[in-house]
């Protein structure tokens, strides 16, 4: 990747903001992803192709790593953490060693099910190191270890501010898509909820735009993580840093911006459950596209369930491709 940085003139983010060009920010995706309808399986429902976002991994994950992997440099030490079939895992493991670094990851049980094993795999093959923890703390205070040794640390998820950016920018491009007549503006997006920045990113996007869509969130990780109050502090958190770079007053935050729904969590992180099997056979029957047990499938149920009533787009955050066995 010889020329690692652009100022991002091209991208909805700094086409609404030009100030934010002088955050560093290295390219790694392949944008506008592609929306379709889903009129096969349900006449009032879309799809974000966010699987496509970039080669050789997509995925909504990338969105956040153009900003969180700028500063690193050939040789570099990169830290972060997560489950043990973790996507954020496996996007930091292959950008980070894409760009020269040396990948470290500090992984936790969770239960696994096909897709988080073939996950789990590619970690391992992608990262330096990735050792497997009996617990979040023990992940934890590893990872904190090699920070204090100097790695440049990528928080858990990519959900912090400056990793939001990336979901803020695909939420603009969206609209810029709603706008252009590629779909109609729907109702509800609906998007795995796991740390929270994708739907922050997507909810300040649409608040920004002036849109009255609902970011609804199938809750995917314990309730603890996944809560309608962190994702709007990291969506206010995100509006903060935009402000103090541009020194706009950005819009505040509907109340019903955010939506999320727990009943698709299936009573632990990884856990399948019957009606997102069935939501995921419906659309690979129908089209071929693949939905991962861990988190699309769980959020395509309940973009089904919307879309019965409202138009709806399912964000694909999960690159099938990962899928594949080796």
């Amino acid at each position: 990747m010889s020329e690692r940085r652009r100022s991002g003139v091209e991208i909805p983010l700094v086409r609404r903001f030009p100030a934010l060009a002088r955050i560093p920010r290295v390219a790694l995706t392949n944008a506008p992803t592609p929306v379709a309808p889903l009129a096969e399986i349900s006449p009032s429902l879309w799809i974000k192709r966010d699987d496509l976002s970039a080669d050789p991994l997509g995925g909504n994950k990338v969105r956040s790593l153009e900003f969180l992997l700028a500063p690193v440099r050939r040789g570099d030490r990169i830290v972060t953490v997560g489950s043990a079939g973790s996507t954020h895992a496996l996007a930091v493991a292959t950008y980070g060693r894409l760009l020269g670094g040396r990948v470290l990851v500090g992984r936790w049980r969770q239960t696994m099910n096909p897709t988080a094993a073939l996950v789990s795999a590619r970690v391992a093959e992608a990262a330096e190191r990735a050792p497997v923890f009996r617990s979040t703390v023990g992940a934890y205070a590893w990872g904190t270890l090699q920070r204090m040794r100097g790695a440049h640390w990528v928080a858990a998820g990519g959900s912090t501010p400056h990793g939001i950016l990336g979901h803020v920018n695909a939420g603009l491009e969206l609209v810029e898509q709603i706008d252009a007549g590629a779909l109609p503006s729907p109702r509800y997006v609906v998007v795995p909820l796991g740390t929270g920045g994708t739907a922050a990113g997507l909810a300040l996007a649409f608040a920004i735009a002036g849109k009255r869509i609902v970011v609804v969130g199938a809750r995917v990780v314990p309730r603890i993580i996944g809560r309608r109050a962190r994702v709007m502090r990291l969506a206010r958190a995100t509006a903060r840093l935009i402000g103090r770079r541009t020194g706009e007053q950005l819009p505040a935050m509907r109340d019903d911006a955010v939506r999320v729904v727990h009943d698709a969590y299936g009573g632990s992180y990884g856990a399948e459950t019957p009606a997102a099997r069935a939501a995921a056979q419906r659309l690979k029957a129908a089209t071929g596209i693949r939905a991962d047990a861990s988190y699309s499938a769980k959020g395509l149920q309940v973009a089904l369930d919307l879309a019965a009533r409202e138009t709806t787009l399912f964000w694909l955050t999960f690159d099938p491709r990962t899928l594949k066995e080796s």
